[in-house]
């Protein structure tokens, strides 16, 4: 029985300094750099027994909204396919785009481009009344594919109120052709067809012509990631994350 992994990263493997229980512990691993080099989120000793198990264990899928020049600075040794752009791009195991997956999206994704420039014309009139707000379309492989927001104080409060004024009640928004996401210091705008699970969807389907049996696990942090963790047969979710919180209630 072949056993497949979808993992997300960012808040599941590993964070960033502030956000690991002890910030002093000289057990910790760096994980992720910023494009500058410097070290920005860490592994915790657990986190890093986690991945020892998983890659004893399993074939490893990440599962991630970064984009591919971020992913590229995650110090982990990925062999398989990749997901990133939160499900918009997947690559091959030579960190080649998929050609069959990038076609199905370039086919639908014209259809939401528009609707996505008209949410973001809002976002940065919005962002250039208030300081701190910093808005970018994640434009790679000569495709936009989302808008991120973050704010400069990394205050989640200020994003929900960009998220209450200008997001959650605008047309395109309300007609389901985008939805939203909020998880700290990230607040994203993406078209509904790009979605983790679409993504995981369709590996699923080709790992399952390859493998008469397919054992599959999942584990994730947020709201996004439940999704795609409710198509495979187990799921794991570290403690206090957003994904955690909601269960718990």
């Amino acid at each position: 029985m072949q056993r497949y992994i979808f993992l997300d990263l960012d808040d599941t493997l590993f964070q960033t300094l502030h956000k690991c229980p002890d910030a002093d512990d000289p057990r910790l691993q760096v994980r992720a750099l910023l494009s500058d080099g410097t070290a920005n989120s860490y592994a915790t000793h657990k986190q890093q027994w986690l991945w020892q198990w998983f890659e004893q264990d399993f074939k490893i899928i990440p599962v991630t909204g970064r984009d591919a020049g971020e992913f590229a600075r995650v110090q982990l040794p990925f062999a398989e396919e990749s997901v990133i752009i939160h499900g918009a791009v997947i690559l091959d195991k030579q960190r080649q785009i998929d050609p069959q997956w990038l076609a199905r999206l370039q086919a639908e994704l014209p259809d939401y481009y528009e609707k996505l420039l008209a949410v973001w014309q809002d976002v940065e009139r919005f962002a250039a009344r208030y300081p701190g707000y910093k808005p970018r379309l994640v434009n790679e492989f000569e495709v936009t594919w989302y808008g991120v927001i973050k704010h400069s104080e990394g205050r989640e409060d200020a994003l929900r109120l960009m998220l209450n004024e200008v997001i959650i009640n605008h047309p395109h928004l309300r007609d389901r052709s985008l939805y939203w996401h909020l998880n700290g210091n990230n607040l994203a705008v993406l078209p509904d067809i790009i979605r983790k699970e679409h993504a995981v969807s369709f590996l699923l389907e080709r790992y399952r012509q390859q493998h008469p049996e397919l054992f599959t696990f999942a584990a994730g942090d947020s709201h996004t990631d439940a999704p795609f963790m409710a198509l495979c047969d187990y799921a794991l979710i570290p403690k206090d994350t957003q994904l955690h919180q909601r269960l718990a209630g």
